[in-house]
């Protein structure tokens, strides 16, 4: 399993890029003030930072219990993936109508927009960072496995 110092890399690297490709995008997609949309965007980091420890840990922590390793296959990664990009989405839907000045059918729509980057931008994040720091609860297939 991971160590506490990697997941604290792995949820700040996470959110900091995440941060400087989805605000200017948002705000031209929304046709609103980059400063509007970054407030909720860092509002939104802020949360999903917290979420995406406890929630990762969890997830690998419940992999570990049911499968004895932390592989996670493609199906696997894309489960966890959505998995996190609901619990995130019934959260911040009422914060974005808020602090936005919008319906709540707007924000639904605004939120399911960024959960949709989200969820493609999480797969790759992820599975480019479990390339680049190698999780020592992978156990390698040998020849003779599979």
């Amino acid at each position: 399993m991971r160590t506490t110092a990697d997941r604290i890399r792995h949820a700040i690297s996470f959110e900091l890029i995440g941060l400087a490709l989805i605000t200017p995008l948002g705000a031209w997609a929304f046709g609103m003030a980059v400063y509007d949309i970054g407030v909720v965007a860092v509002v939104s980091a802020t949360l999903a930072t917290g979420w995406n420890y406890a929630y990762n840990l969890l997830f690998d922590r419940s992999l570990m219990h049911l499968t004895g390793s932390t592989r996670k296959s493609l199906r696997l990664r894309v489960l966890h993936a959505v998995l996190f990009e609901t619990g995130l989405l019934l959260v911040l839907i009422p914060f974005i109508a808020w602090n936005l000045g919008v319906t709540l059918a707007q924000a639904f729509v605004m939120d399911l927009s960024f959960a949709v980057f989200y969820l493609v931008y999480a797969f790759a994040f992820n599975w480019a960072y479990d390339l680049i720091f190698p999780d020592p609860g992978v156990r390698r297939v040998s020849a003779t496995e599979g």
